[in-house]
């Protein structure tokens, strides 16, 4: 069963930091980009981060000073390592499942076909 799994999201102080996982199974997890997606409240869904099957990553303007995102091939599992927590990076994270043996691409959310349940993110005081 093709599946992603988010977890990791929380309440932090502005200024942590949080880890997210996305855990993957059901398909050649090698092969394929991962993508990161926020949704903020009342905001359409947006690209933030994303890695390809061999590993080259991609970062919305607005993180890329701030989050990382890494693989891990043999656990199947993506991370978004978010440091320097603004308020405005409140909202719920999406990973999904992008196109195999491609370069990862933020604003195409089409591409992505396979996504997960999310986890929230609150960033406040």
């Amino acid at each position: 069963q093709l599946q992603l799994v988010e977890s990791g999201g929380g309440l932090v102080q502005p200024g942590g930091s949080l880890r997210l996982s996305c855990a993957a199974s059901g398909f050649n997890f090698d092969y394929y980009a991962i993508g990161w997606f926020r949704q903020a409240p009342g905001k359409e869904r947006e690209g933030i981060s994303c890695i390809s099957g061999g590993g080259f990553a991609k970062a919305a303007g607005s993180v890329k000073d701030r989050f990382s995102i890494s693989k891990d091939n043999a656990k199947k599992t993506v991370y978004l390592q978010m440091n320097s927590l603004k308020p405005e990076d409140t909202g719920i994270y999406y990973c999904a499942r992008g196109r195999s043996f491609a370069p990862c691409e933020l604003g195409a959310q089409a591409l992505y076909d396979v996504w997960g349940q999310g986890t929230q993110v609150t960033v406040s005081s």
